[in-house]
């Protein structure tokens, strides 16, 4: 099964670092965002990946054009302008690159990227901006039991702020960051049939408005529960809380290890 990741779009509520990059290239620790997500479903089997690129589109492309020297011994032999590579420390990935355009909607990427889809065999696809400790692989049979169009991983969001329970003017009870109101959202993370592409008419049209809601009026849309941990880098905020859970040695999402 092929992964394909939205990794085109500008992130420009976190412009601090994506006025020089890709959003999905923001690196958690030493390694981009990208790169996590790729991990959580290399982790489930899936290692065929089709990236959707736009903004700053070579920034990703070299990142995988030196994937390989960078986490190898080499040796140069500039008489013959011949490159060996040793004890290579590489992920079994196929990565596609595909020009989805700068500022074409996340349906008209995932619309350019058709032809390189397998005829008649579902896919998953999620935004290049969002980790999760979600088990792909449960994910996959719950939607393959449904036996409709598309699958999405609905979550709900953690409160952006501790909550208290006062009584009489006295705290009786702090809760950091608690769960939001219990609304579900979409946590990205789909898999999808290649029927759902025919839903999408054009590059500026979001996959989030007219083909997820005629799926849902159709009866075409399942709902994956996620109850674990789901985090989307939206903002600087954000992204520093991912880094800080990385660094310590904590991060939910590394279920790789």
């Amino acid at each position: 099964m092929k992964a394909v990741i939205l990794a085109g779009g500008l992130g420009t509520r976190i412009s601090e670092e994506s006025h020089l990059k890709p959003k999905p290239m923001i690196e958690i620790g030493e390694y981009p965002i990208l790169w996590h997500i790729m991990k959580i479903y290399s982790h489930h089997g899936i290692h065929d990946f089709i990236i959707c690129v736009g903004y700053r589109s070579y920034v990703i492309k070299e990142y995988f054009a030196n994937y390989v020297l960078h986490r190898s011994d080499v040796t140069f032999d500039l008489e013959t302008n011949q490159i060996t590579y040793h004890h290579a420390t590489v992920e079994p990935w196929r990565v596609t690159i595909v020009e989805t355009g700068d500022k074409t909607m996340t349906g008209g990427r995932l619309k350019r990227v058709a032809p390189y889809l397998d005829p008649g065999e579902p896919f998953c696809m999620t935004y290049g901006d969002g980790v999760a400790d979600i088990n792909i692989s449960d994910l996959i049979e719950f939607h393959k039991s449904e036996s409709r169009e598309a699958t999405l991983t609905a979550v709900a969001p953690q409160g952006r702020f501790g909550a208290t329970i006062i009584e009489g003017g006295e705290v009786k009870k702090f809760i950091e960051k608690p769960a939001g109101d219990n609304g579900l959202i979409n946590g990205g993370f789909f898999v999808l049939e290649p029927s759902v592409i025919n839903r999408i008419a054009g590059d500026d049209m979001p996959w989030e408005s007219a083909p997820l809601m005629g799926l849902a009026a159709d009866g075409q849309l399942s709902a994956y529960h996620h109850t674990g941990f789901w985090q989307p880098m939206d903002t600087l905020r954000e992204k520093i809380y991912l880094e800080n859970l990385w660094i310590s040695g904590r991060a939910p999402w590394r279920i790789w290890d």
